[in-house]
């Protein structure tokens, strides 16, 4: 077998081993988080909660993406399992990340509201903060997947290099 066939064989298991390991890797990072969407307006919220132990965990996490964005008209709360208000953010950009703490165990709930009277399309997820060696699977595959892609750059400058020796 010619040299860049080995490459390419070899890339293809790359790319086909670190997809595998991204599907793995976001799983495990996304185990614990709620996820949720649908339309809010004035009269109408969304709320997705979870289970939190403080036990596993002292550090939740909380997103919000807003499909058409208009500013100063949505906030999300995170009610702890007493229903106490721990955070209250209005949402300035299309997206939000946010950080809170744990500290019972129960259930949190995540509150997106609208004071616009146009329902608009919204995704919320809370969970747990994900640890350093969760996340360090998602680089792993990362790093698999851009090898695998550089060997086929090999590959194709190999073959470019061929096809000019053959014209002289």
């Amino acid at each position: 077998m010619q040299k860049s066939g080995i490459i390419v064989v070899a890339s293809g298991v790359l790319i086909v081993l670190g997809l595998v390991l991204l599907v793995i890797g976001n799983q495990i990072i996304l185990e614990g988080v709620s996820q949720g969407n649908g339309k809010v307006r004035s009269s109408q919220e969304i709320v997705i909660s979870t289970d939190f132990n403080s036990q596993d965990t002292s550090i939740g996490v909380f997103a919000v993406q807003i499909m058409d964005f208009k500013d100063n008209t949505f906030t999300a709360k995170i009610l702890d399992p007493s229903d106490i208000e721990i955070v209250s953010q209005r949402i300035d950009s299309e997206t939000l990340e946010k950080e809170f703490e744990i500290l019972e165990s129960g259930i949190y709930k995540l509150i997106i509201q609208s004071s616009d009277f146009e329902e608009t399309q919204v995704f919320g997820a809370i969970g747990p903060f994900p640890d350093a060696g969760k996340k360090i699977l998602g680089f792993i595959s990362i790093y698999v997947l851009i090898i695998g892609m550089g060997g086929l750059v090999v590959v194709a400058v190999i073959g470019i290099k061929n096809k000019k020796n053959q014209f002289r």
